[in-house]
């Protein structure tokens, strides 16, 4: 599949992009090559996959087990007010 200057330059506008006409070539060149992979892709028979493996050991139970020595861990905390780690502000 062949894609025109025509579809690259509303693509930009759709992406509010403004393109130079060395750059609609350029990408009306990329685009078509990404299509006509993507039609190579069609031709490839996938319906018949392989269903993946069942695990060749049984999964352990999730159980919740308490933290051996919790004061040992909460005195390694920098920062700790009523029980909650206290961190610096990431998001302004």
């Amino acid at each position: 599949m062949s894609v025109s200057s025509e579809d690259v330059r509303h693509i930009a506008r759709l992406a509010r992009l403004d393109l130079t006409a060395e750059e609609v070539e350029r990408f009306r060149h990329e685009l078509s090559t990404i299509l006509a992979y993507v039609e190579q892709l069609d031709e490839v028979e996938a319906g018949h996959a392989a269903e993946p493996a069942s695990p060749d050991q049984p999964l352990r139970a999730d159980d919740v087990v308490p933290w051996p020595d919790l004061g040992s861990l909460l005195d390694a905390v920098p920062d700790l007010v009523a029980g909650y780690f206290r961190v610096p502000r990431v998001i302004e």
